[in-house]
């Protein structure tokens, strides 16, 4: 066993967090992570024993641009605000893994900058992947390379090259002896290369025992990433997708499928595949966000904790804030929030409440760590399963119903159940319960004489009535959770937008983090089969006839050429374009990459 068997993750983006200015000025440290060391209190509080934190290093903007990969970001702070804010994790029981933006860097990294400087005599022209001197880039330095997403902004570093593993590795092992972190969450792990992940697999089990190495990974066979020679686990956008779909739409069967899927590829062990499970994160919209009926928040998240996978919570989303994806920003998702807006949330906001209780059960429960899984009924709006560890059973039921529903299902030898959330018992009759689940809900059962059940009758969830707790979730979709939480959740006004649009136009835009589903035409939403998705769809009765449809498909098509002609005549005024670079151009039909494209023109 290792500590990450057992971890609940805290997720947090320290720039937009800590409300850290869009552009890196490079000017004195501003010392912003140690405004988060009060968080460390709360994420132990709600029951997360790990967190995720990143990016942290200096880069020119969004954090994913690195300039100097041994240096916090001078927005955060210094080495020493760093070295401080994990040992003071470690101090609270708290594990630290950090972002590894390993494909690539920004273009101000030492080793580009000598590119510029030097051309052909650099000793750094083979650390990225395809740098031509004969032809130019949206910057117009007089040579070409390869870059991540079709952003000039960020330059594929060269994986092949043994310096590069060589740098990158001693990356890792300073990180480790200066600042004492856990591991590593590897950003575009989907394109690194095999042979350059097996290297820094090495350099983990080297520095650190149970130094763990997650990479995101948005779809495909996970086992090819989770692995003894490459990583430890890998993003779950599959369960990810189907956990908000599944509830909109009234399909537990996608759910279930979608974990029958993924616990088949660890070949059916629990210890198989453990992926890092989540329902939002820094690159899509919050859950309470994407969820049609806002009740649904207490199943999905009984879900996140207890079937197989390794639970993680992203900052904000235990008070219930919103956050919508926006054509040209991230920024609603990864808002400045202040703790001490929330300083009573663990007793007064039935969100964080849940989350708490959540944290608990999953932290006293073996099982839901180290449990088998076994499904026991499943219908479009109702389910169960167990995880079965060392002989005992905990039984999960949830539904998505608007209405109470009475299920009875297989629940191993003991005499009786407790609800980890609401302290209601129940007794065993040949081998089965029969349970009340509350309408758009859920619950926990744990053996009376089991682990767990000390926890469970404490009353995870203060003695709140799960019933009760579903109503109050509803209700929030009439009113702000909170003043604070409204204010910096939901977009600006129209004036405010406007006036951004004005100020914007004046200087040079600096982008947000690439939008990787639409950059790399990986979005889990597009390439799983099921009824969710975020366009516009008719109206029942409405009538679209296949002539509007073929005007929509050519006016979209017209939209993205009009787009790569524009670049290319922009590039055009820089100096010659190359086939490559048309090429390059020709291949990008995404609207958002191409609009980003033209704005990092200078």
């Amino acid at each position: 066993m290792a500590w990450y068997d057992e971890a609940v993750f805290y997720h947090i983006y320290p720039l937009g967090l800590t409300g850290a200015p869009k552009e890196n000025p490079y000017g004195e440290p501003e010392h912003r992570l140690n405004t988060l060391l009060p968080w460390i209190a709360h994420i132990r509080e709600i029951g997360c024993n790990a967190l995720y934190i990143g990016p942290l290093f200096e880069s020119v903007g969004h954090g994913y641009e690195t300039t100097d990969y041994k240096k916090l970001d001078s927005r955060l702070g210094t080495n020493e605000d760093l070295a401080g804010f994990v040992a003071e994790c470690h101090k609270q029981g708290i594990k630290v893994i950090l972002d590894g933006v390993f494909n690539h860097t920004g273009r101000d990294f030492f080793a580009f900058q000598d590119i510029k400087k030097n051309r052909e005599n650099s000793a750094y022209k083979d650390w990225y992947c395809n740098v031509n001197f004969w032809g130019n880039n949206s910057f117009n330095d007089g040579f070409s390379y390869e870059n991540w997403g079709g952003y000039d902004l960020l330059v594929k570093l060269n994986q092949h090259n043994p310096a590069v593993k060589d740098y990158i590795c001693d990356v890792i092992r300073f990180w480790v002896s200066e600042f004492d972190i856990d591991g590593i969450r590897l950003d575009a792990a989907d394109v690194l290369d095999f042979n350059y992940m097996q290297a820094l697999r090495h350099t983990a089990n080297e520095v650190k025992p149970d130094f763990w190495l997650m990479g995101e990974v948005i779809h495909g066979d996970y086992t090819r990433w989770v692995n003894e020679g490459t990583l430890h686990s890998v993003t779950n956008y599959n369960l990810h997708k189907a956990l908000y779909s599944g509830h909109n739409e009234h399909n537990y069967f996608e759910i279930a499928h979608t974990v029958k899927r993924l616990y088949g590829m660890g070949g059916n062990r629990p210890d198989g595949l453990k992926l890092y499970n989540f329902v939002d994160n820094h690159d899509v919209e919050r859950i309470y966000t994407r969820l049609n009926n806002k009740a649904h928040f207490t199943p999905v998240h009984i879900l996140l904790y207890t079937l197989p996978g390794v639970p993680s919570v992203y900052y904000g989303s235990e008070f219930g804030i919103e956050g919508r994806k926006e054509r040209f920003s991230d920024d609603s998702l990864r808002p400045a929030l202040d703790l001490s807006d929330y300083a009573d949330a663990a007793k007064n906001n039935s969100f964080t409440r849940l989350i708490a209780a959540l944290g608990k059960t999953r932290q006293n429960t073996p099982a839901l760590s180290y449990g088998e899984y076994n499904e026991l009924l499943l219908t479009n709006r109702q389910y169960a399963f167990s995880r079965n560890h060392n002989g005992r059973s905990v039984v999960v039921t949830v539904n998505n119903d608007d209405s109470d529903y009475t299920m009875t299902v297989s629940a191993g030898n003991d005499a009786e159940y407790i609800g980890a959330l609401s302290g209601e018992k129940v007794s065993v009759n040949g081998g089965r319960i029969t349970v009340n689940v509350k309408a758009n809900s859920g619950e926990i059962w744990i053996p009376v004489t089991g682990d767990g059940a000390d926890a469970a009758i404490d009353a995870g969830f203060s003695g709140l009535d799960v019933k009760d707790a579903a109503a109050e979730i509803k209700q929030a979709e009439k009113m702000p959770l909170e003043e604070t939480a409204e204010k910096k959740a939901v977009p600006e006004t129209s004036d405010e937008k406007a006036a951004s649009e004005q100020k914007t136009e004046k200087k040079t835009v600096q982008l947000d983090e690439p939008d990787k589903k639409d950059a790399a035409e990986k979005t889990p939403e597009q390439n799983t089969a099921g009824p969710a998705s975020d366009k516009k769809t008719p109206a029942a009765g409405e009538n679209v006839s296949g002539a509007d449809a073929a005007y929509t498909e050519a006016f979209e098509k017209g939209k993205i050429a009009g787009l790569q002609e524009a670049i290319l005549a922009i590039m055009g005024k820089n100096g010659p374009i190359t086939d490559q670079m048309r090429k390059d151009v020709m291949d990008n039909v995404y609207h958002d990459s191409l609009i980003n494209w033209i704005k990092s023109f200078r």
